[in-house]
């Protein structure tokens, strides 16, 4: 009885059956929601009379099988998360259908006349079925007004921009879990309307080939969902960061390189010829281990495109220049592939690049831009025949090198890259000089004395590698080790005494020092004693009275001195007389022995008496 009602929501009941003449009398129902029951089945003539129906969700039931569907004016139809391996176009009679979801029903094709009788369908969610390749029916012109498409969740592989370019009017595109390595050239720029992107979910090689990506998003403003679950795979550099804040140069894209080639006088130059053919193509796939060095490899059944630059082939030992072997896109900052003869896989590095896979970039300045008259060709070229570098002469702490032979094989170089490296200390990482092809020699110093050093040459602007074992190096490299250092002569200059013999002067200067001391503060106690004790004497006996002999005595000893009759003998009394500590400082105070014994008599002297005054 409820003629006018237009919403009617049944979700999330435990309704398994709909059947017959379960909704008549709704003539002006406008919306059905059946989504989250346990419907089995649907009686033909279960929506018979439902005229005005505008919307119908039955997601999420148990339903195996779909009676007609007659909806003039249906524009929304969900059928997700079902059970319904095919649908055709018998199934549908809904003219004015706008959006179709068909999410999750095990669909391994889409119908092709199906989609055909949908000339207002905007939005397609066909996700995660079975597709394995994008639908046919994608290419109908019945949807050049689709707005959205979400084709998640299947496994499709690889895209091809042939499938979508129907769908230039796209706005929503949903790309998650396609297993996918890359975008194919052009792809996404075939849709200039797209605001919305999501590519979760996938292992993306962050290569080259995609370095463009990250800009594109910023450049259209595209709002990039789920970005958190969008991460790179490979490289190693670069796996587990998010694809969207990578840089241009996190991609690994190869350098402008140019080598100078002079022409012969009067010719035409020669034309300025690309290293990469513009037929060439990358690919996604992530590359192979290498192969073993006993395989033989024939490059035109190899499903990776090769690129220009030849390589070194695994099996020579000689260095000459064999077939590519190696994966695309293994090198990161426009290193180059390279199997050494041992069948080791590693990447050549230009100027400023280290690492297995050239993922690290050293702080090297930029060479200088050198004014081109010559024709400049841009190629990537190996040393077909490296010429040996000598050292003419070692000091202890420079090197002079001679570069004769590696610049006459080498007649148009624009310069020279020296590498040099410590083989005797602990740090041996290399140091690279740029020097002009002018130079037939040149003297590295600021070097360690009694040290290994290991030099290696190569042209200015072609790759190398700084591995010690590469064979690109092992032909212009040179070992030279620099001399010890010579004590000099002592009659030339003073040797500089080492702390530990400035430390024991120190010591023997404070020892002196100390006895000095010593010994004066003893000889101060010892006069202050005797003093003392010569002072309780006199107190004790009285002064002693002066003899007349003995003033007689001294009064001749003085006169003689005076009149200059015995001048020796007086010289002699006073030396033995007078105590030295008299002789020296000219005190008043002195003691001399009672019997002198040291002296020879005198017979025509009295006998001196000693005196305490």
């Amino acid at each position: 009885m409820l003629s006018k009602l237009k919403n009617l929501d049944l979700s999330s009941n435990l309704i398994t059956h709909i059947q017959k003449d379960s909704f008549s009398g709704l003539v002006q129902l406008e919306r059905l929601y059946l989504h989250g029951n346990r419907i089995q089945s649907i009686q033909s003539e279960a929506f018979e009379g439902l005229e005005m129906l505008l919307e119908l969700k039955l997601q999420e039931n148990l339903l195996s099988s779909l009676p007609s569907l007659r909806f003039p004016s249906l524009l929304l139809l969900d059928l997700s998360n079902n059970n319904i391996p095919s649908l055709g176009p018998s199934d549908f009679q809904t003219p004015h259908l706008e959006a179709l979801k068909v999410a999750s029903l095990g669909l391994t094709s889409l119908d092709d006349e199906l989609i055909a009788s949908m000339q207002s369908l905007h939005e397609l969610d066909i996700s995660m079925n079975q597709l394995t390749e994008v639908p046919p029916a994608l290419k109908q012109d019945s949807l050049k007004g689709l707005i959205k498409l979400s084709l998640a969740g299947n496994p499709l592989g690889e895209l091809r921009v042939e499938d979508f370019e129907k769908l230039t009017g796209l706005q929503e595109l949903d790309l998650s879990g396609l297993n996918l390595q890359g975008f194919p050239p052009g792809f996404l720029q075939r849709f200039p309307r797209l605001s919305q992107l999501t590519a979760a979910e996938n292992p993306f090689n962050c290569l080259c080939p995609l370095a463009w990506f990250p800009a594109w998003l910023k450049e259209k403003e595209v709002n990039f969902k789920r970005p958190e679950e969008t991460r790179c795979h490979f490289p190693l550099v670069n796996a587990g960061k998010k694809l969207s804040a990578l840089e241009a140069k996190d991609f690994g894209c190869p350098l402008t390189t140019t080598v100078l080639i002079r022409s012969p006088i009067g010719s035409t130059p020669s034309p300025l010829v690309s290293t990469t053919p513009p037929e060439m193509t990358y690919t996604n796939a992530i590359p192979p281990p290498p192969p073993p060095p006993s395989e033989e490899i024939i490059p035109s059944k190899t499903p990776y495109p090769l690129p220009p630059e030849p390589t070194f082939s695994p099996s020579s030992t000689s260095g000459e220049l064999g077939e590519n072997v190696c994966p695309a896109n293994i090198c990161l900052n426009g290193g180059m592939c390279n199997l050494d003869p041992m069948g080791q896989l590693g990447c050549l590095c230009p100027s400023g690049i280290s690492g297995l896979y050239c993922e690290s970039v050293d702080n090297v300045p930029d060479q200088p831009k050198h004014s081109v008259t010559e024709a400049a060709v841009a190629v990537s070229v190996l040393p077909a025949a490296n010429a040996a570098i000598s050292s003419r002469q070692v000091t202890s702490t420079s090197i002079l090198l001679d570069l004769h032979r590696f610049i006459e094989a080498r007649p148009h170089i624009r310069g020279i890259r020296l590498i040099y490296r410590n083989l005797s200390g602990p740090d041996r990482r290399p140091i690279i000089l740029s020097i002009p092809a002018s130079y037939p020699e040149y003297t590295l110093r600021g070097l360690k004395p009694n040290c290994t050093y290991s030099v290696c040459a190569s042209p200015l602007g072609e790759w190398f590698s700084l591995r010690t074992n590469s064979s690109v190096e092992t032909g212009s490299c040179t070992e030279a080790h620099t001399e010890g250092v010579l004590m000099p002569l002592s009659g030339t200059t003073a040797p500089t005494p080492s702390p530990m013999t400035f430390n024991l002067i120190l010591a023997m200067a404070a020892l002196a020092l100390v006895l000095v001391v010593s010994f004066l503060a003893g000889t101060i106690i010892c006069v202050r004693k005797r003093r003392e004790a010569k002072a309780g004497m006199e107190l004790e006996m009285g002064p002693a009275d002066s003899d007349p002999m003995e003033l007689d005595g001294i009064k001749v000893g003085l006169e003689n001195g005076g009149n200059g009759t015995l001048p020796h003998k007086q010289a002699e009394i006073d030396r033995c007389h007078t105590p030295p500590s008299l002789q020296q400082n000219g005190g008043l105070d002195y003691e001399v022995p009672l019997m002198p014994g040291h002296c020879p008599s005198n017979n025509n002297l009295a006998s001196l008496k000693p005196s305490y005054f």
